[in-house]
């Protein structure tokens, strides 16, 4: 897709709050430190997403309308350490809601660091999806940092963890994975359907 124009719609802190727009959502989820601001600025060629050496500074919903036609949505970070409990806890309470109850959202991005795959908060979240009936794809970031020798061998390794769907490889970086990716956001957006290899639908289980 080309991306002609990006605004700033709207922010929720709490659930409830989130402004009703008209367009199918896109949501990315992710850890901390994984990369998901960089990943959303370098799809959109924007720097709209805050990105921080410091891990957790999203810390809302935050939404943004792309070419009026998408909306995508920055969900906080989960797995920081030096947040409070209450505060993750709030957080958690505030990504389950809107995951479980947003009508316009048509999928998700799980983002995962290719070195670290995913772990016990990723399982979580695809079973959680799963039992909604909500669409997702993992996309393996920060692919840069292996040699391309060992992309395909690692995006392979964390697919029999992902019960044979292998992720995305994508890096902020060079822009590896830009084009598969945003083939993938387009069907959630436009059918609701695609590659079943990438994309999970109603899996019965998704687990280590």
């Amino acid at each position: 897709m080309k991306v002609s124009g990006v605004e700033f719609a709207g922010a929720a802190a709490r659930p409830g709050q989130s402004p009703v727009l008209p367009y199918p959502e896109i949501a990315f989820a992710g850890r901390s430190n994984v990369g998901k601001s960089s990943l959303i600025n370098r799809l959109l060629n924007h720097k709209i997403a805050r990105t921080s050496s410091t891990p957790g500074r999203t810390q809302q919903l935050n939404f943004f309308v792309v070419n009026r036609a998408l909306t995508f949505v920055d969900l906080p970070g989960y797995g920081y350490a030096r947040v409070s409990k209450k505060d993750r806890r709030a957080w958690q309470l505030l990504i389950e809601d809107y995951l479980a109850h947003a009508a316009n959202l048509c999928g998700v991005v799980i983002i995962v660091d290719v070195r670290r795959g995913p772990e016990d908060e990723e399982y979580a979240l695809c079973e959680f999806l799963a039992h909604h009936g909500r669409p997702f794809v993992v996309v393996a970031t920060k692919c840069d940092k292996l040699k391309r020798s060992q992309r395909e061998r690692q995006r392979q390794a964390l697919g029999k963890r992902l019960k044979g769907y292998p992720p995305l490889l994508f890096s902020a970086q060079d822009g590896t994975g830009k084009d598969e990716l945003w083939a993938a956001l387009e069907a959630f957006a436009d059918t609701g359907d695609a590659d079943d290899r990438l994309i999970k639908k109603r899996p019965a289980s998704t687990g280590r």
